[in-house]
């Protein structure tokens, strides 16, 4: 037996307190860094919207969107960061195949994430804005309060990304034995049941179009997800 398998319930305890407080840092100092470039980021995120021009609704509105933005951005940078002290954490625990294979992960991860928001920035979003912006036309012009377009693109990108990891998890969970490729392609109509559900979700508009502009991607990472665990035996 290793000191680290050894370690008492508060030692553990200790350890996870220790590297929530690393994680936390590293996001207070990335997102002040990213507060130097809040404009240009609110400027990259408002070019989809074409020619509408944002206002402020409440006095406050603007400061809280800049620091919105900067959180977001900030936590895109120390990802790479909170996933080392994640992995450190439940490192000890896994046996050595997995402890490699887990380490193989984390910048797999992080590309993951990445892809995921810029496939809902270049792909998912323009259509949206258009039907937003054309839905209604005919009655009222369309003017949009900055804090809620910020909201909704951002949390679009975020959800996005997450989703994106589904064949990395897929695939360390199959490595651990806990699923199977058998398994994911024997509940296949529930995971089609589940990717409809979930586009339905996250989609921005209520129309066809983008929906399935959504549940596309969420089939095909299941279809991804099912061939890795093949890979993972």
């Amino acid at each position: 037996m290793t000191d680290e398998k050894e370690m008492s319930l508060f030692e553990h305890l200790e350890e996870l307190r220790e590297r929530l407080i690393k994680s936390a840092v590293a996001l207070l100092a990335t997102t002040m860094f990213s507060l130097l470039f809040s404009t240009q980021l609110i400027r990259i995120i408002l070019a989809p919207a074409g020619n509408v021009r944002p206002v402020f609704l409440r006095p406050t509105e603007g400061v809280l969107t800049y620091f919105r933005v900067a959180l977001l951005a900030g936590v895109a940078l120390a990802l790479p960061a909170i996933t080392y002290q994640i992995a450190r954490f439940v490192l000890p625990g896994l046996r050595p195949n997995e402890k490699r294979f887990l380490m193989l992960l984390l910048p797999g991860a992080v590309v993951s994430f990445v892809a995921g928001a810029a496939f809902a920035y270049f792909v998912m979003l323009p259509p949206s804005l258009r039907f937003l912006l054309s839905f209604g036309s005919e009655i009222a012009e369309a003017t949009w309060a900055i804090g809620e377009y910020i909201t909704f693109v951002t949390n679009l990108m975020f959800w996005t990304g997450v989703i994106f990891e589904a064949p990395l998890l897929a695939f360390f969970l199959a490595k651990l034995g806990i699923i199977t490729s058998e398994m994911l392609s024997s509940n296949r109509k529930y995971a089609l049941l589940v990717s409809a559900i979930v586009a339905a979700v996250i989609t921005p508009t209520p129309d066809p179009f983008n929906m399935m502009l959504v549940m596309a991607p969420l089939i095909v990472l299941f279809e991804v997800s099912v061939w890795v665990t093949r890979l993972a035996k």
